[in-house]
């Protein structure tokens, strides 16, 4: 049988993708490894998000090619957005690739590998609007003390930046009960952490329930018993109302912590982004937050450079960052993607001047997260354990911190501790985006 090594680029929400094919692929019997140079076959599993994701994943893509030539690697079969949005472009440009799968193909793996041995080169490129298959086999990617639920697909906000919509398909939410039965699988296998996400969780349930159900389904995660943190990312400033925020508020397992991708503050560009908000609107929605949860963490994404965008309304953007005091920022350059309506419109801007924007507005954002963390100087807070550093020292993560995009919290202890075990920590120093704790 064969062996086989998955490289899953991008988000969360590929990775999860990534986990249901490894599961598929074992149920069959096919034997998964990490070693990409011992592997029959690789699976390269793309972003084709914005132009960097893009350029990424195809370098990986040459870099297992080269596996034909000095390894045994009899298949690569390519994955993904990139794969939805280019497979006759990958199949004519690269010929080391042998299976092509869209975004709502990846199910098929198995089929499609006994494909390859029996018929040859394939690609499987289906309706993305099509169901999500449910009661797959997954086999988790990520740590045993974590994992990410995915609890719908596709997005129907039409931001005009955005090629997702016709990557990934109209909205679609899982059925309450599905989530539930998977978290409760997860519970079982020892998992603590659970992180909600789709490409808009706070729309969640509004496709199949008539209303937004996020908070519903929060309060019946909350009854797990053997789940200690629910964290839900990317979360739409438009549609957190009273309800979520009260749900996140009255579960001591809800994570106090809104992903909040605003991406802009000026009303004229929000405009021309298609965004259902306002700069006005946003900070009710932050007020909202901090009002109810005054220690609720905070996080945001921006686009800096969007066609058209003026000295002012980069002025505006500043000060919004100054007002809101957001605990977390990323800040991205705005990426001209064929097939968007923002391509089209007029008033690009030069390249240089975005990146100096990027590094302006994150130079700003540096200097609030380092006065934000010197607050927490004093605080107690339990942290999961990710890593042992060295001798009686360690890295972890409170509610306050996602994994992976956010900072850490170094942890002094006496003695040992166990990796993915839980520890109640006081916070005695800070940097701009990392604190340092001793064990209590």
């Amino acid at each position: 049988m064969y062996k086989i090594a998955i490289e899953s680029l991008g988000c969360s929400k590929n990775l999860n993708d990534s986990e249901i094919m490894a599961g598929i692929l074992e149920k069959n019997g096919y034997k998964l490894i990490t070693e990409f140079e011992a592997a029959d076959i690789i699976i390269v599993n793309t972003c084709g998000f914005i132009e960097s994701a893009k350029e990424e994943s195809v370098d990986v893509i040459l870099e297992m090619a080269g596996y034909k030539k000095s390894a045994a690697l009899k298949y690569l079969i390519v994955t993904g957005c990139m794969a939805q949005r280019y497979s006759q472009e990958l199949q004519s440009e690269i010929p080391e690739i042998d299976l092509i799968l869209g975004t709502t193909s990846f199910p098929q793996i198995a089929k499609a590998i006994e494909g390859l041995d029996s018929q040859g080169k394939l690609s499987i490129i289906e309706d993305i609007d099509k169901d999500i298959a449910e009661n797959l086999p997954k086999k988790k990617l990520t740590p045993d003390y974590m994992a990410y639920v995915k609890i719908a697909e596709g997005c129907d906000n039409k931001c005009t930046y955005c090629i997702i919509p016709k990557l990934r398909g109209k909205y679609r939410s899982r059925k309450i009960e599905d989530i539930v039965a998977e978290v409760e699988e997860l519970a079982k296998s020892g998992v603590k952490e659970v992180i909600l996400i789709a490409q808009d969780t706070s729309r969640y349930g509004i496709d199949i329930y008539g209303k937004k159900t996020l908070p519903t389904l929060l309060r019946r995660l909350s009854q797990i018993e053997a789940i200690e943190w629910i964290r839900v990312l990317y979360t739409y400033p438009e549609e957190i109302d009273s309800e979520l925020i009260d749900a996140v508020k009255n579960s001591k397992k809800v994570c106090s912590y809104f992903d909040m991708p605003v991406q802009h503050s000026s009303n004229r560009i929000l405009k021309l982004m298609n965004r259902k908000t306002t700069r006005e609107d946003m900070l009710n929605k932050i007020s909202l937050i901090r009002k109810a949860i005054p220690d609720a963490v905070i996080r945001t994404t921006l686009i800096v450079g969007f066609p058209q965008e003026s000295a002012e309304d980069f002025e505006d953007l500043k000060d919004f960052v100054r007002t809101a005091r957001f605990d977390r920022l990323g800040a991205f350059t705005y990426s001209k993607e064929e097939g968007t309506a923002a391509a089209n419109l007029p008033g690009q801007v030069d390249e240089a001047v975005k990146l100096a924007r990027k590094e302006e507005v994150m130079l700003l954002q540096q200097e609030i997260s380092l006065q934000n963390n010197m607050k927490r100087v004093g605080e107690s807070c339990r942290v999961i354990l990710e890593e042992k550093l060295e001798e009686g020292l360690y890295s972890g993560r409170s509610q306050k911190e996602a994994p992976e995009i956010d900072g850490l919290i170094y942890v002094k202890a006496k003695g040992e501790l166990p990796v993915g075990g839980f520890v109640d920590v006081r916070i005695v120093e800070a940097t701009e985006y990392d604190v340092k704790g001793e064990t209590i």
